[in-house]
């Protein structure tokens, strides 16, 4: 009898300290942009926080990260946002594949999540709207604003016609909520 709570022991060690490393790891991970979102969050006035959960939403924290769309980077961003901040920030020759580069990427993305921020500005939270935005186009978002979801975050929510933009929505602001505190 001993020796199977040896062996049960034993399993519940190695167990625990591979659920230890793993959860290590994932912790280490999380923190590894938190400078390059730091200082985009600062430059552009949005919250660091809902920066961050996007860059997990969309790459799990990998600046490497492709999308199936050509989008790139932590951000996931996509030629024509990326290269609009290059124009606004005057960057001459910029090339798309600057945004494997987190400080690039992250820049880009909180630039152009500040001005989806602000489309929405006049709503009762712009967040919901913008994370739409971000994910399925402002096309989509213009024909999920009708009645009460043209300003009440939470109906605008419940009208998202993409389950898994809504989705998305939710997950981010939660994520968001979480790295907040």
């Amino acid at each position: 009898m001993r020796w199977f709570v040896a062996l049960m022991l034993a399993a519940l060690l190695t167990g625990g300290g591979l659920a230890g490393g793993w959860w290590w790891k994932q912790r280490r991970l999380e923190k590894s942009q938190d400078e390059p979102i730091r200082a985009a969050s600062e430059r552009y006035a949005v919250d660091p926080a809902l920066v961050k959960a996007i860059v997990w939403r969309e790459s799990r924290f990998r600046p490497a990260a492709r999308g199936t769309a050509g989008e790139l980077g932590l951000m996931q961003l996509q030629a024509i946002a990326a290269q609009e901040w290059a124009d606004a920030e005057r960057i001459g020759g910029f090339q798309h594949e600057q945004c494997l580069d987190p400080r690039t990427n992250t820049l880009a993305g909180a630039f152009y999540l500040q001005k989806l921020l602000k489309r929405y500005r006049n709503t009762d939270d712009p967040v919901p709207y913008a994370l739409a935005d971000y994910n399925a186009g402002r096309s989509n978002v213009l024909k999920w604003l009708t009645g009460a979801g043209a300003t009440n975050s939470a109906a605008f929510i419940e009208q998202i016609g993409y389950p898994a933009t809504r989705d998305y929505v939710r997950v981010v602001m939660q994520r968001s909520r979480r790295y907040r505190s």
